[in-house]
């Protein structure tokens, strides 16, 4: 994989997060928006049980996750590609998650709840946290292990499996926010992980197959 393209999807993240951050600053200016221009909608707060609620909520773990992975293999490779995308992507949901957290505190909710993962998509009966997968994409906890014994070329491949499963369940919830969520900022910032996390994808697939390796099943 080329530093062109990595570099291509580093600014992509980039960009999602400097929106990101016009979009902290708007939430705080305006409340909720739900896009329609309806003055008192605009004044609403989500509701706990909402899905602009439960988005931030579980976006909230399953970055954390994608920033612990990626603090993982960036100690144990010295391929400076890999390290440089971990690092990206540690950053970028570092970030998006502190603002998800932020627009909880903002809207005077809690940062958990007795609700299942996932319930805000209508699959609250369908995830379990089986060995700690808790949602769509995440690793378990005998994965996340396994990764931390690994280094160089291993550690690599390995890491770049789980972050594309991660990807692709974390694509799939941003979606689902995009769908149903009401805030406009929080939809916009859905799209743009969905936007980015996607570029993502093309890079690892990429990485992977130089190393003659596949995605995981």
């Amino acid at each position: 994989m080329s530093r062109r393209a990595i570099g291509w999807a580093a600014g992509a993240a980039a960009a999602v997060l400097v929106a990101a951050g016009a979009v902290t600053y708007a939430v705080a200016d305006s409340g909720s928006d739900s896009g329609s221009g309806d003055g008192k909608a605009a004044q609403r707060t989500p509701t706990a049980d909402s899905a602009d609620a439960g988005f931030a909520r579980d976006m909230a773990v399953h970055h954390q996750q994608a920033v612990e992975m990626s603090y993982i293999v960036r100690d144990h490779t010295k391929n400076e590609d890999v390290r440089r995308l971990a690092y990206d992507i540690a950053q970028t949901q570092a970030n998006q998650r502190g603002m998800l957290l932020g627009w909880l505190d903002l809207w005077g909710l809690p940062k958990v709840s007795a609700d299942p993962p996932m319930t805000w998509m209508g699959m609250g009966d369908m995830v379990t946290a089986k060995d700690g997968s808790l949602m769509p994409g995440m690793a378990t906890n005998t994965q996340m292990k396994k990764l931390a014994t690994l280094n160089g070329k291993q550690a690599e491949i390995f890491y770049l499996q789980l972050m594309t499963n991660h990807h692709k369940g974390g694509i799939h919830m941003a979606e689902g926010c995009v769908a149903k969520c009401t805030v406009g900022v929080e939809k916009r910032l859905a799209q743009g992980m969905v936007d980015a996390q996607q570029s993502e994808l093309q890079v690892m697939a990429g990485m992977l197959k130089e190393r003659g390796a596949e995605p995981l099943s």
